[in-house]
């Protein structure tokens, strides 16, 4: 086994429970370990099964990830996935500078600051949650997940279950996705896009680094079974990108409808264009409108 450990300063206003909320949907607790202090999440490093933990003490975190096997030591790699799952490198004190005195958004801003979009850990965990969570309720696609990472991931032997990365997702077939509860789309979307990232060309590791989000989408869209709500939620929870306009998302829909005081459900050609202004963080106010109380 092989163990690295690092620490770095959090902001002041680092909002906590929005991470662990985040990381505490599945109660089974297969792939993630939500503790009083900090997050225990299975992963594969350098293909190897491995436990990313986060402890958190005044305005800082430590951070140490145990890989069964031996790994190249470079600390550089694991500060960047931390800063990125932590939403550290996302700029929110800027949008709060321009927005903050706004009459309606202002309010939300002066009441959550410093919120951050938690990520997941990496654009494939990210689109695959997306597409398993295509129109079904919550509590299905968390158990769509579950069922996924037992099929395809390993297990790192302090008993987490790392979520699967897309070779071993591609290697599953239709029939025990099926099995599994997958609708044939969703599992034929699933196998396209995981053969799509082995075969190399969806390069999702290399578009996270620096891609814009425009060609992110583009690739994206081209693949069957991949519509615009499953690429904008991608690039805000998988590419950590900040303008996908999640006017399909129902939740922010309804709370819109809350924001402005509408009677009548508000239609998505209508929040489209209401969030068209606040590029390029659009995301960045559906995220606010999904922490309205």
């Amino acid at each position: 086994m092989t163990r690295l450990d690092l620490e770095m300063p959090l902001p002041a206003d680092y909002r906590l429970a929005d991470l662990l909320s985040f990381h505490r949907r599945d109660a089974q607790a297969l792939a993630e370990r939500v503790t009083d202090d900090g997050l225990d999440k299975g992963l594969l490093w350098q293909g190897l099964p491995a436990c990313l933990s986060l402890r958190f003490v005044a305005h800082r975190v430590r951070v140490s990830l145990q890989v069964d096997g031996d790994i190249d030591d470079d600390p550089q790699p694991l500060e960047a996935l931390a800063a990125h799952m932590l939403g550290l490198t996302q700029s929110v004190h800027a949008f709060e500078a321009a927005y903050g005195a706004h009459p309606l958004l202002g309010r939300l801003i002066a009441a959550n600051r410093g919120l951050r979009v938690p990520q997941a850990a990496s654009a494939f965990e990210a689109l695959t949650w997306a597409i398993s969570g295509q129109q079904i309720s919550l509590a299905v696609a968390i158990s769509l997940r579950r069922r996924l990472i037992q099929l395809a991931g390993q297990q790192h032997s302090g008993g987490l279950f790392c979520y699967p990365d897309a070779a071993a997702v591609a290697a599953l077939d239709e029939d025990v996705l099926g099995q599994a509860g997958f609708s044939r789309a969703k599992s034929q979307t699933l196998l396209r896009l995981a053969r799509e990232v082995v075969e190399g060309r969806l390069p999702l590791d290399q578009w996270q680094a620096d891609a814009p989000a425009e060609v992110i989408a583009e690739h994206l869209l081209a693949l069957k079974g991949i519509g615009p709500w499953t690429v904008d939620y991608a690039l805000l929870r998988g590419f950590a990108r900040l303008d996908g306009s999640l006017h399909g998302d129902a939740a922010v829909r309804r709370q819109l409808q809350r924001l402005l005081g509408a009677e009548e459900k508000l239609t998505q050609p209508f929040v489209r264009d209401w969030l068209q202004p606040f590029a390029p963080w659009r995301a960045l106010v559906a995220a606010h409108l999904w922490a309205l109380p």
